[in-house]
């Protein structure tokens, strides 16, 4: 058999490369996106979870909502690690919601051999909350960055029309842009990598025929640069114990540093208590004892005073638990039991008999204790035995803000006469202008039950 010619052989492996040089360039913009639609079939998707069913209408993907079926998702044939991601969504009416999976899984034995997406999501929220832009964790740890978090955001969303959604998987770090604007930022060390899925969600009757819009979809899986995002925007950052280089930059600073007690004192003394709080494993825990206030090691302060702030904390309570953290805390107050301080309450609402006194429930979970009840109406709460996520924000003006798990509970004005008549009809009524110190410690309570917390950190504000 008479062999070709080397040169030719050459020839076309070289004309074979170009070909190939050339479509993957004409498949990628200018900016390096690759489309994931390509406007005509769902080649690279298929359906999952429920039955509601996807089309291609008019060079978009068209979800429609369907009664009697759970949350369905088209997702990725692939899966992606790092990424940009930017397509287009439009949802019919308020009534319900939809929402970008990303580094999702499935658990196949799920909805009778169905499948059950889990994982981070990018939320489309039309409804009056707001949240289009958050970050949900489905099937999972429910909301990680509610728009409460960033109220700039909110009214960004455009009803019944298309909506620009930019998503930024870079590292441990997912941040959202709707239309343009910074949504959410959340640093996670879950999910290095899964697909992407666009989701129909399970609906109440009425809303049966609705259609929920995707289109120009494309991705970025190469030469990625993070987006400059605003300085000052909050971060929830899911890495126990860590600061982030943009939480630095933006001024907060560890007061636990997941090791030992540097930073803390006991109220009765410049030491640390020698009994009653243990730190392991990245945990400063109040040791059970007998349920009694301060009895056993005693309340913690932090030994620097904070006036204007910006404080977060983690927190996991045992059946039946109570503590708090407080702030303001001046050690000025006589008291024989916990000291004397604003208190973010934390508590077993449904085993703690504390959940049944003081006013109208204003001593259960995130409420400002004995003053002002939270509202936990949009479920904020996690499970007793889970982390949970408190915050507390204090303005130049003495606004005072409570959130948990990044829902905002309660906002009150220090001082003004709405807080002076919750005062007075309170067990704080003998302290003369009590709360209203121009700064204070911060404190952990010791109420004889077994409470942990971790990732305390703080920024002094102006």
């Amino acid at each position: 058999m008479k062999s070709k010619p080397i040169f030719k052989t050459i020839s076309s492996i070289g004309f074979a490369l170009l070909l190939v040089s050339q479509a993957n360039a004409q498949s990628k913009d200018s900016k390096g996106f690759k489309p994931l639609f390509d406007g005509k079939t769902l080649n690279g998707w298929k359906s999952v979870g429920g039955d509601a069913p996807y089309t291609v209408e008019d060079g978009a993907i068209v979800g429609r909502m369907t009664k009697g079926t759970p949350n369905s998702f088209l997702i990725t044939d692939k899966e992606y690690g790092d990424f940009i991601l930017e397509l287009d969504i439009k949802l019919e009416g308020n009534k319900t919601n939809s929402g970008v999976q990303t580094r999702s899984h499935l658990d196949p034995n799920a909805n009778n051999g169905k499948g059950r997406v889990y994982g981070r999501q990018v939320e489309i929220d039309p409804s009056p909350r707001a949240w289009a832009g958050g970050i949900y964790d489905e099937a999972r740890r429910g909301w990680l960055y509610p728009l409460d978090l960033n109220e700039k955001a909110k009214p960004v969303y455009k009803q019944d029309e298309y909506n620009h959604i930019r998503i930024e998987a870079i590292g441990n770090e997912t941040r959202s842009w709707i239309n343009g604007v910074p949504a959410a930022y959340v640093i996670d060390t879950v999910d290095a990598s899964g697909f992407i899925g666009l989701q129909v969600h399970s609906i109440k009757d009425e809303e049966d025929g609705k259609k929920v819009y995707f289109k120009n979809i494309k991705i970025q899986t190469e030469n990625l640069k993070p987006s400059p995002y605003p300085e000052g925007q909050y971060i929830v950052n899911l890495t126990p114990n860590s600061l982030s280089p943009a939480e630095q930059k933006n001024g907060y600073k560890l007061l636990f540093n997941g090791k030992n007690s540097e930073g803390w004192r006991s109220v009765k003394g410049e030491n640390f208590p020698e009994k009653g709080w243990a730190i392991k494993d990245g945990i400063i825990k109040v040791q059970k004892s007998d349920g009694g206030e301060s009895t056993n090691g005693g309340d913690i302060i932090t030994k620097d005073k904070y006036g204007v702030f910006d404080l977060s904390f983690e927190f996991k309570l045992t059946p039946g638990a109570n503590s708090g953290v407080k702030y303001f805390v001046t050690l000025a107050e006589k008291t024989q039991g916990s000291a004397i301080g604003l208190e973010y309450q934390i508590l077993d609402d449904k085993l703690h008999p504390d959940a049944k006194l003081g006013r109208d429930g204003n001593r259960t979970l995130a409420s400002l204790y004995d003053l002002m009840t939270s509202d936990k109406s949009r479920g904020a709460t996690r499970p007793i035995g889970e982390w949970n996520r408190g915050r507390v924000v204090v303005d130049k003006d003495n606004n005072v803000t409570y959130y948990l798990n990044g829902v905002k509970v309660l906002n009150y004005t220090r001082g003004s006469k709405e807080f002076k008549d919750l005062v007075a009809i309170s067990k704080y009524k003998d302290w003369d202008k009590f709360g209203e110190a121009a700064e204070g410690h911060i404190l952990l309570q010791d109420h004889g039950d077994e409470v942990s917390f971790r990732s305390i950190k703080v920024k002094k504000t102006k």
